[in-house]
C-alpha cells in the first residue's frame, strides 16, 4: 500500500467515524424541544482515541447550548485536545448565553465537526472563529439527515421570518361562500379534518379582524367529533378593528396574539421572535390577498369542491396583478383526493425552481 493510499483510507475511517458520532449527536438533538426560537441540537465530545467523554443538548431559549452542555460534565482540561462532534456550526455570538465558539477555544478542544452551516447573520461565524484559533474544523458531516432534521428552523433563519401557508376553501369557481354569505360546508368531511391536522401541525393560525367578527371562529385544532386535538396552534388576529371580550378565541386554550395594525412584516418579525415557525393563514380574502400581495406566501392549501356557485365572493381579492403577464404563477407539488373533494398543494413558481 502506498503513502497515498495508506492516506486515503485514514480519511475515510475518519469519515466514518464522524458520521457514526454525528447520528449519536443528532439522536441526542431530539431531545430537545421541537418548538421554539432556538433549534434542536446535539453534541457528543470523544477523546483521541474516540472514546466518548461527554454529551449534551440544548433544552431551550435561555438554557446552555449543546457543546457547553456537554463541557459542563467534563474537568477542567479533560477536553483539550477532543472531538466536538456537534449538528450545527457552534455559534459566534452573544445572546441569553455566550458563543459556542469561544466556549471550545477556552476548553483547549483540538478538533471540531458539524453537519449544518448556521445560516443566522449574528450567529454564524463560528467556524471561522474556531480555525482562527488553531482549531481544525471539518463541516457538512451528514449535511443532509441534519438540514431535514433542522428544516423549519434552518427555513425561518434563512427567510428572516416563519413560513406562511395560505390555505382556503372553494367551489370550482373560487367562491368561498354563495350570495348570502353562507360557507358552511363548502367542502366535506375528510377536507375538513385534513385542514384540522395541517392546524395542529403549525405553530400559529391567522385570520383578519373581518373574518374574527363575520365568523366568529374558534381557531382550534379539532378531531372528527369536535374535541380538541393535543397540539393547538396560536391564535393570531390581525387588524385595527377591536376583538370583542365575547369572542370565541378568548376560549381558546392558548392566549391570542393581536396585532392591532395591518404591517405584515411587522407582525412576523414578531412571531419569529415569539418562537412561531410555521403560521397556517385561513383568515378570508382580505388577509389573504395581502399575504399574497406583499409576497409573503410560502405555500398554498387550496380545497377545491365539486360545486359552482357564482357571485363576487371570491377566494381572493386585488393582489396587484394588472395584467395576464403579471399573475403570480405557482407551481403544483401535490394533487390529493379528500372524499369527493380536491386539494392542491402549490409553492410560488421561483420558490419550486430555487429562486
Amino acid at each position: 500500500m502506498t503513502a497515498n493510499e495508506a492516506a486515503r483510507d485514514r480519511t475515510a475511517e475518519r469519515r466514518s467515524d464522524d458520521e457514526t458520532l454525528m447520528r449519536a449527536a443528532l439522536r441526542l438533538a431530539a431531545n430537545g424541544p421541537a418548538r421554539g426560537v432556538n433549534p434542536r441540537v446535539g453534541c457528543v465530545i470523544v477523546d483521541a482515541a474516540g472514546r466518548v467523554l461527554a454529551e449534551g443538548w440544548h433544552r431551550g431559549a435561555g438554557t446552555a447550548h449543546a457543546e457547553v452542555d456537554a463541557l459542563s460534565k467534563l474537568q477542567p482540561g479533560q477536553a483539550r485536545g477532543a472531538t466536538a462532534i456537534v449538528t450545527l456550526e457552534p455559534c459566534n455570538h452573544t445572546g441569553r448565553t455566550g458563543p459556542c465558539s469561544e466556549a471550545l477555544i477556552a476548553a483547549g478542544v483540538g478538533r471540531v465537526v458539524y453537519a449544518v452551516s448556521d445560516p443566522g447573520q449574528h450567529s454564524g461565524g463560528g467556524a471561522r472563529r474556531l480555525r482562527e484559533a488553531g482549531i481544525d474544523v471539518s463541516g457538512g458531516v451528514l449535511a443532509e439527515e441534519v438540514e431535514a432534521f433542522l428544516a423549519d428552523w434552518l427555513e425561518v433563519a434563512r427567510l428572516g421570518r416563519p413560513h406562511v401557508t395560505v390555505k382556503w376553501a372553494s367551489s370550482l369557481d373560487g367562491r368561498t361562500a354563495a350570495a348570502d354569505g353562507s360557507s358552511r360546508w363548502i367542502t366535506g368531511p375528510e377536507a375538513r379534518a385534513d385542514v384540522h391536522r395541517r392546524r395542529a401541525a403549525s405553530d400559529a393560525i391567522a385570520v383578519g379582524t373581518g373574518t374574527l367578527l363575520a365568523d366568529d371562529p374558534a381557531l382550534t385544532a379539532r378531531d372528527e367529533n369536535g374535541g380538541l386535538l393535543p397540539e393547538q396552534p396560536v391564535p393570531v388576529v390581525l387588524g385595527e378593528r377591536a376583538v370583542p371580550a365575547t369572542a370565541r378565541v378568548h376560549e381558546h386554550p392558548l392566549d391570542a396574539i393581536v396585532f392591532a395594525h395591518h404591517d405584515l412584516a411587522a407582525a412576523l418579525h414578531e412571531l419569529k421572535e415569539r418562537g412561531i415557525r410555521r403560521l397556517f393563514v385561513e383568515g378570508g380574502p382580505t388577509l389573504a390577498s395581502a399575504f399574497v400581495a406583499a409576497g409573503l406566501v410560502d405555500d398554498y392549501l387550496i380545497y377545491l369542491a365539486p360545486a359552482l356557485l357564482g357571485g363576487d365572493r371570491l377566494a381572493i381579492g386585488d393582489i396587484g396583478v394588472a395584467t395576464i403577464g403579471e399573475g403570480r404563477r405557482l407551481h403544483i407539488d401535490r394533487l390529493e383526493r379528500l372524499g369527493d373533494d380536491l386539494l392542491i398543494v402549490a409553492t410560488p413558481l421561483g420558490r419550486a425552481e430555487g429562486n
